[in-house]
């Protein structure tokens, strides 16, 4: 749908309490704190990306909301997963390269949610709304491995909490142009909305805090095999992280266009392992999954040549 506009008409409110209240109430709160979290909030002409920031009268508020997804969006589907862990409380998927985490425009049908709405049945959190039960966070579509989902609200919200203190340990692999030549290091680079590109994100002084840390497995030739480690997680953080320093994720369509894809439809990122402590029970958890066989065809394919 169009960007929608509205005038706020008095002093001190919350911006995403505000969206909530004018823009209708299809979406949770939290599916409004992420949409200006994805900087697709703008007051005044301003992108604002703090759900927080408070609003004074006669400040223009616009919003750029997806179009509603038909109910179809919403049936359950009797797709396999690959479920590594379950129990009452929640689950640990490895999610297949070219899944789409949830409907959206476009992606109707075949995504992960309607995957698990045929697993879990009425066992599924709602506090992301119809559009998202039981997801907690997500993947991208071209990005394989582990991720949660939730079966109630109570550890639902647990969860996001221990998400946003940085108390879930999130390890993936990634295969990246050109040869790093730290063994080790950090990126600690704010990201936001692209300026040029809004379907973008991009490293921004304005945007959010963004840490990802690297370690180098492997040099073979054009590319190098990592290990990363998310302290933060903003969209898309590891490939804008990896192609700020001059490395984008091999196979990348979004941030390597020009590159050679090697035979890859997406780019070469594997959530590999999660470590959690379970918001019920207090055992600390820890899952790990072998490398994908996209990811190793390309990544034997190098070492036969090196």
């Amino acid at each position: 749908m169009p960007i929608e506009s509205k005038t706020c008409d008095s002093d001190g409110i919350r911006l995403d309490a505000f969206i909530t209240g004018v823009f209708g109430t299809s979406y949770s709160r939290t599916f409004y704190k992420r949409l200006i979290d994805d900087g697709k909030v703008s007051v005044n002409g301003k992108v604002i990306t703090k759900a927080g920031t408070k609003l004074s009268s006669g400040d223009i508020v616009e919003a750029d909301i997806p179009e509603p997804v038909e109910d179809k969006s919403f049936e359950a589907q009797d797709i396999p997963l690959d479920i590594v862990y379950e129990d009452s409380d929640l689950l640990v998927i490895n999610k297949p390269q070219g899944m789409v985490v949830h409907p959206a425009a476009g992606h109707y049908e075949g995504t992960l949610v309607n995957a698990l709405l045929s697993h879990c049945k009425d066992e599924l959190s709602d506090i992301n709304g119809v559009l998202r039960p039981g997801i907690v966070h997500r993947i991208d579509k071209d990005t394989s491995g582990l991720m949660l989902a939730c079966k109630n609200n109570p550890t639902h919200m647990k969860l996001a909490d221990m998400l946003s203190r940085h108390e879930i340990v999130r390890e993936y692999r990634a295969l990246v142009y050109g040869v790093i030549k730290e063994d080790r290091g950090t990126v600690d680079a704010p990201i936001g909305r692209s300026a040029n590109d809004r379907r973008k994100m991009a490293v921004n002084k304005d945007g959010k805090q963004a840490v990802t840390h690297f370690e180098v497995i492997e040099r073979l030739g054009e590319i190098t095999d990592v290990k990363l480690i998310l302290e933060t997680g903003r969209t898309h953080q590891i490939r804008v992280h990896m192609a700020y320093i001059g490395h984008p994720v091999v196979g990348d369509p979004v941030y390597a266009p020009r590159r050679k894809n090697y035979g890859l439809t997406g780019q070469a990122l594997h959530s590999k392992a999660i470590t959690f402590v379970h918001p019920g029970t207090g055992e600390t958890m820890h899952f790990e999954t072998e490398l994908p066989e996209y990811y190793t065809a390309v990544l034997n394919s190098f070492k036969a040549q090196c």
